[in-house]
């Protein structure tokens, strides 16, 4: 019996193609999509790209001021839950900050790098509205939860979005600071 090189690679390729398609078509229409329905769909992001690995879940958000970071968080968590199951989420939220919000946060980052690492975040909504006197039009929101201290400013048109971890071994440099 002699197999035949052709017909042996094409079954071999046609395998692969509905192996890899079905996978991927999966991938896209079952889980990726309609987690990005529901976050588009939360009041306050504009816009939304989700990337799934194996391990972690990354949304890139783009969002308006004035959004509750805190509860867009709890909201992806319990109504993703099914989709994101136990991989980690990481939360990559697009600057549209002014050289004043940069300022009043260049003002505050040391106090508040003291304050997380002393773990005394009650200093930090402290501390911001101290600064809260000389930077009239500047609207600050503080939340925490079980993972993240979350800092929202916010002049009515540009916001800056602040996510620190409260785990001092993986706090490391703020990249979105």
């Amino acid at each position: 019996m002699k197999l035949r090189l052709m017909p042996v690679l094409l079954t071999a390729l046609l395998s692969a193609a509905l192996l890899f398609g079905g996978w991927f078509l999966y991938r896209e229409f079952a889980v990726q999509e309609p987690l990005e329905k529901m976050v588009s769909s939360y009041e306050g992001v504009k816009q939304s790209h989700i990337t799934i690995n194996r391990n972690e879940v990354t949304l890139k958000l783009d969002l308006q001021p004035g959004t509750k970071l805190r509860e867009l968080v709890h909201y992806i968590n319990t109504e993703g839950k099914s989709i994101i199951g136990d991989r980690t989420v990481k939360l990559d939220v697009e600057e549209h900050s002014s050289e004043v919000l940069d300022d009043y946060w260049d003002r505050a980052l040391f106090s508040v790098a003291e304050a997380m690492e002393s773990r005394k975040y009650t200093v930090i909504p402290e501390t911001l509205k101290e600064l809260s006197a000389q930077y009239k039009n500047v609207a600050v929101t503080t939340e925490i939860d079980d993972k993240n201290v979350y800092v929202s400013l916010s002049d009515g048109t540009k916001s800056k979005f602040i996510i620190l971890p409260r785990e001092p071994e993986t706090m490391g440099v703020w990249n979105n600071a």
